[in-house]
C-alpha cells in the first residue's frame, strides 16, 4: 500500500500492456452475487453490509483488521476467488504478443506458481514514506495505515522475490525512468519467447 503500484500499472499500460488488476477483481467478488460476498457475511456477519445489501468495505476493515484470525478468514475467503478470477482473465490473453501485467498487492511467493508469473516485478518505496501517501494522499488514519501495512508482506519480502525492482522513492521523473528501464527488459523477455 502506498508504493504507487498502481501508477505503475498505468505506466505500463500507457507502454501497451494488458492490465489484470486484482483490486477491481476484489471489488467485484464482494459484490452482490460475487464468489466472495456470502462467504464474507457468513463470517463477519451481516453488519459489514450496507442498508442497500452492498458490502459496507469501512465496517469489514473493521473487524477483518481486528486481530490475526480475522484477517486470516478475510484472506481465505477472497484470495482464492480473485485468484480464480485472475486465471480466467489471464488464460483469456495467453499467447498474445502483449506483456501482461496482473497487478497484485498482497504478493507472496506462493502467487509465482499458483498464477503462473513469468517475471515478478515490485514497486519499491520506502515505509514511513509509503505511510504518508495513505495519510495524505487516501485519508487514511496513521493508526489504520500502520495496521494495514504490518498485515502485508514487509518491503524485505517483497523486493526477495523480485524479478525487477521499481524505485518509486523520488519524483514522477525518476519513477517513468524506472518503469522505462523495467519495459524494455519486460518486452526484451517477450521477443526472446516468441
Amino acid at each position: 500500500m502506498g508504493s504507487g503500484k498502481s501508477t505503475v500499472a498505468a505506466l505500463l499500460v500507457e507502454r501497451g500492456a494488458i492490465l489484470i488488476d486484482a483490486d477491481r477483481i476484489a471489488r467485484e467478488v464482494v459484490a452482490p452475487g460475487g464468489a466472495a460476498l456470502g462467504p464474507l457475511v457468513e463470517r463477519f456477519g451481516p453488519g459489514i453490509l450496507g442498508a442497500d445489501g452492498t458490502l459496507d468495505r469501512g465496517a469489514l476493515a473493521a473487524v477483518a483488521f481486528a486481530d490475526a484470525d480475522s484477517l486470516a478468514a478475510l484472506n481465505g475467503i477472497t484470495h482464492p476467488a480473485i485468484s480464480t478470477v485472475m486465471l480466467e482473465r489471464k488464460a483469456a490473453v495467453e499467447g498474445s504478443d502483449h506483456v501482461v501485467v496482473l497487478d497484485i498487492p498482497l504478493l507472496k511467493p506462493v502467487h509465482r506458481e499458483l498464477l503462473a508469473l513469468d517475471v515478478v516485478v515490485v514497486v519499491d518505496t520506502p515505509v514511513e514514506l509509503a505511510l504518508s501517501r495513505l495519510v495524505e494522499q487516501r485519508g487514511f488514519s496513521r493508526q489504520d495505515a500502520e495496521a494495514r501495512m504490518a498485515a502485508q508482506p514487509s518491503r524485505q519480502e517483497r523486493r526477495e522475490g523480485a524479478d525487477y525492482v521499481i524505485d518509486n522513492s523520488a519524483d514522477l521523473e525518476h519513477l517513468v525512468a524506472e518503469v522505462d528501464r523495467v519495459w524494455a527488459a519486460l518486452v526484451g523477455r517477450l521477443a526472446g519467447s516468441s
